[in-house]
């Protein structure tokens, strides 16, 4: 086998399993100049992250968050759960540009980008207060009370749209029970192990390599 061919055949054993996970529609990229944490352990450089994983920035420390069409900055002390086409905002504030309906939810609040259009939109949440500004766009802010309330309202969601340029903010808990803090965290994450996902990128890996490594000799060569 010629030198070329392995090389060939070591850069895809390390490239596809990350690209073909982040690619699929339940994954992501996450990038950082350090300082994030991954399920609360440090956080590589770059690295792909799935469902119900937790990305957390620390003081004066930014991350970003790349999807098939949406890009979410996490801005410092952040901490947020990733859910593929939804994010859970524990605390911190999101930068959040889109051209798929990322939504993010806080509490009882769930922002969603008002059409299918590229929008972008910031999402702050302290001290239990939600301020919500649409930088490109209109976006909708949906708030779900208590049982009780729910059942007043015949099960609807109370609705108010943020124009382009405009913010508003609301109460992140709308009469439900208080969160425990960090309850975000304490998920088990490890449940959606990335090796269980990353099962079939090594077949295919493994497959592309043996017919790389193999050039231009047949896979069952037969004599003459």
């Amino acid at each position: 086998m010629s030198t070329g061919h392995k090389f060939v055949c070591a850069a895809l054993a390390v490239i596809l399993p990350v690209s073909l996970m982040a690619d699929d529609s339940g994954a992501a990229m996450l990038h950082h100049d350090g300082g994030a944490l991954l399920n609360g352990n440090p956080a590589p450089a770059s690295i792909a992250i799935f469902a119900n994983d937790t990305v957390e920035t620390r003081a004066q420390q930014q991350a970003t968050i790349n999807a098939a069409g949406s890009s979410v900055m996490l801005q410092p002390e952040t901490l947020v759960q990733f859910e593929g086409d939804e994010l859970i905002l524990d605390h911190g504030t999101l930068l959040v540009s889109t051209s798929r309906g990322l939504r993010v939810r806080v509490g009882c609040i769930t922002v969603t980008p008002a059409t299918g259009e590229w929008t972008q939109y910031d999402v702050t949440d302290i001290d239990g207060k939600v301020k919500v500004a649409a930088r490109k766009r209109d976006v909708n802010i949906d708030a779900r009370g208590s049982k009780l309330q729910s059942a007043r309202s015949g099960g609807q969601s109370q609705r108010v749209s943020v124009r382009e340029g405009e913010q508003k903010t609301r109460e992140e808990q709308c009469g439900v029970a208080p969160r425990s803090p960090g309850h975000i965290a304490a998920k088990g994450a490890i449940l959606n192990s990335p090796w269980v996902i990353g099962s079939s990128a090594a077949a295919i890996v493994v497959g592309t390599c043996l017919i790389l490594c193999h050039g231009d000799d047949p896979v069952s060569p037969s004599m003459p």
